[in-house]
Parts: C-alpha cells; sequence; structure tokens
C-alpha cells in the first residue's frame, strides 16, 4: 500500500498552495481532485485584495490590470463611487494560476491524481487508511495526516467528524469578452434584495476581462434566471450587445465564518471547507491563504515530531472571536427583503459617518487574524525537541 505523510483532498488555491509549501519541507504528498482539468469548470470570480497582494508572491502575469474604484449602486439604480489611491483589488486568471501551482507542487515531488474521488478513511497506527476511487477504479493508501481542502460541503469534514459549514450563499458567474470599457477599470456592485437576495450583483472590468454575476441565499431566489434578469436590468448602462460568453462559473460559498473544530489528531481542514470566508464579503482568497500558512506550520510540525496531538494546536476557536462583527453584519444585511428599505440604507451611505463604514468594507486593511503567539511559540518548542 502506498504511504504518504499527508493526503490533501481538492486542488483549489488552499489546496495547491498547501500541497506546494508541504512539498517544500520535504514532505511526501498526494493531492487528489476531481477534475481531469484543473484549469476547467473555475467556480470563483478570483478577486485578490491589496492586502493578499502584498503578503504572498502571486505571480504577476497571471493577474489582470489593477483597481481602484467601486461603484455601489442602490435598488434604484444610484450609483455611489468610491475611489482609493492604491491599487485596492485584481482579478486573478484562475485557470492559469492553478496550473502555475500545480506545475510547483509536481516539480516539488507532490504525486497528483485527477479524476479521483475521495471515499472514506479510517483510523490506522499513526494515520489513516484512505480509500478514493480513480476512473471508476478503487485504490488505498495509507497516510499520516488528512487535509480537507474540498470546498464547501466537505466529505473530509464528515469523514473526519469535525465542524461543518451550515450557511451559505450560492453564485454564478459569466465571463464575457467583447464588452468596451468606458472610463476606469471599476468593480460595479450592485444592491437588489429581488435579483441578490442576502448579497449582490456585480460587473467586474479591469480592461482585460469582464465578470458578470449574481450572488445570494439560494433559498430566495434562481441563482441563474437572476443572472438573466441582471443583464437584462443592466443593459443601459453597459454595452453588452456584442458581448460573448467565454466562460460560465458557479458554486457555493460558505458565509459562516471560521468554524470551531477544523483538526482532530488525524487531520485539519483548510479553505472553504473551514469556513475561512469573510461573512460579510464573502471574499476567501485571504483568509485560506493565510490559513494554510499556518496549517503548513502545524503539519510540518506534526510529521517532523511524530506526534498527531500536535494538529489539535490548529483549532478554529483561536479565530472566532474576530468574526463576530463581520457575523453579525452579515446577519443584518440578510434581514433586508425589502427594495425600499435597502434604498434608504444606500442613501445614509452617502454621509458621514457611514460613507466611511463603506469604504471601510471594500477597502479596509482588515484581514484574516493571524495565529496566537504562544501557539506558534508551542509549535516552535515541539521543533526544537522533535
Amino acid at each position: 500500500m502506498p504511504s504518504f505523510d499527508a493526503t490533501i483532498v481538492g486542488a483549489g488555491i488552499a489546496g495547491l498552495s498547501l500541497a506546494r509549501d508541504l512539498s517544500a519541507r520535504g514532505l511526501r504528498v498526494l493531492l487528489i481532485d476531481r477534475k481531469a482539468d484543473l484549469t476547467a469548470s473555475v467556480h470563483t470570480t478570483g478577486i485578490f485584495v491589496r492586502r493578499t497582494l502584498e503578503d504572498f508572491a502571486l505571480p504577476d502575469r497571471l493577474l489582470g490590470p489593477p483597481i481602484r474604484n467601486v461603484v455601489l449602486y442602490s435598488p434604484a439604480l444610484r450609483p455611489l463611487t468610491l475611489n482609493s489611491d492604491h491599487d485596492e483589488f485584481r482579478v486573478g486568471r484562475m485557470g492559469l494560476l492553478y496550473a502555475e501551482l500545480l506545475s510547483a507542487c509536481v516539480r516539488n515531488g507532490v504525486r497528483f491524481s485527477p479524476s479521483s474521488r475521495f471515499l472514506n478513511s479510517e483510523e490506522s497506527g499513526q494515520g489513516s487508511n484512505v480509500r478514493i476511487e480513480f476512473r471508476g477504479k478503487l485504490q488505498s493508501h495509507s497516510t499520516t495526516i488528512l487535509v480537507g481542502a474540498d470546498g464547501s460541503r466537505s466529505q473530509v469534514a464528515s469523514d473526519l467528524g469535525l465542524s461543518e459549514n451550515r450557511e451559505w450563499i450560492v453564485g454564478a458567474e459569466e465571463v464575457l469578452e467583447g464588452v468596451s470599457l468606458e472610463g476606469p477599470a471599476a468593480m460595479h456592485c450592485f444592491l437588489d434584495p429581488v435579483i441578490a437576495p442576502g448579497y449582490i450583483a456585480w460587473i467586474v472590468q479591469d480592461g482585460e476581462e469582464t465578470h458578470l454575476g449574481v450572488g445570494g441565499y439560494g433559498e430566495r431566489f434562481h441563482v441563474l434566471e437572476a443572472l438573466r434578469k441582471f443583464r437584462v436590468r443592466i443593459a443601459h448602462l453597459f454595452d453588452l450587445s456584442k458581448a460573448t460568453v467565454r466562460e460560465r462559473r458557479g458554486g457555493r460559498i460558505p458565509v459562516g465564518g471560521l468554524l470551531p473544530r477544523i483538526s482532530n489528531e488525524r487531520g485539519l481542514l483548510v479553505g472553504d471547507a473551514a469556513g475561512a470566508v469573510s461573512p460579510l464579503t464573502a471574499g476567501g482568497f485571504d483568509g485560506s491563504l493565510r490559513l494554510t500558512r499556518f496549517a503548513a506550520e502545524v503539519i510540518a510540525t506534526a510529521a517532523a515530531a511524530k506526534r498527531g496531538d500536535v494538529l489539535t494546536s490548529y483549532s478554529g476557536e483561536h479565530f472566532r472571536t474576530r468574526f463576530i462583527s463581520r457575523r453579525w453584519m452579515r446577519r443584518a444585511i440578510s434581514v433586508f427583503d425589502s427594495p425600499l428599505l435597502l434604498e434608504g440604507a444606500c442613501t445614509m451611505l452617502r454621509v458621514p459617518p457611514f460613507s466611511a463604514l463603506a469604504r471601510h468594507i471594500f477597502f479596509g486593511r482588515g484581514s484574516f487574524p493571524e495565529p496566537a503567539a504562544e501557539v506558534l511559540r508551542a509549535l516552535a518548542d515541539v521543533r526544537a525537541t522533535s
């Protein structure tokens, strides 16, 4: 039976980043994903915020031009323009970025298994025996640490008995070609409780790509019908007459905040599986990359010390208090189901101090919190004695 130090289920941004970092430390890593081609069926718009761009080395050639402007539209389509002095956002060319990360993984010795589905695992010695289905055939291997990077409805979380996401929104998006850009690159965000209940509709134009999408609570709307209505509603604002659809995307986004129990002595969760998404904005890349960096430290330490109990230092409880205000704001947004009430709220955003709140939401420097110093010291002590 093949044996690995870590088996990572899911090759999105979190799984790929973790596989790259662990393999660079010399660990034997198996990375599996359902897709045969990671560049196909991308599920995310791919918006990276300023702090992520500053703190993580992302290939510049795989990022679109910088965006400094946000235009927020009320239900009556009254625009509020927010400008920043900084490059706040860049849209990643996600298929190419996934391919780049996968190439780095393979160069480091990661074994990649595409077209593979995680079935289950069972405890065995100092780790787990894992069963997967690869192109219709059952395969088994042993692993010291099992990692769930398999999205908002994580099968690994269920298999390990860890916390699972219970609240999410759904989104659908079209990547368009043939849309002319008038004015500077911008994110256009539309508040409309009918078309996008509990979230927003959007058009992101960076001068190279145009992304048009809607998101909201799935039980309140039909996402594809909402996407069609949104496109019709904004036809007088954007010339989409010559637009062609290059790609369609969609999926679930967890918005309940970081989960409390994201590890045990057999494995842990990263990315959407761990709920590492802002409950307020539904942005996930910054939280995913920061939590993954912490996960790499914990896994490498546990593997070197041959101590599964080290994994339990990777706990969502270290971070959840930092998400309290964002969770409450998510609850507040979710109850705005009246266009009239939302129009009033948008009017308030035009005057201080509420205008400052709008700027903070879009341009704020807050991000996923870093691990507590005492947790990092405890990991360092384990490494020093192993």
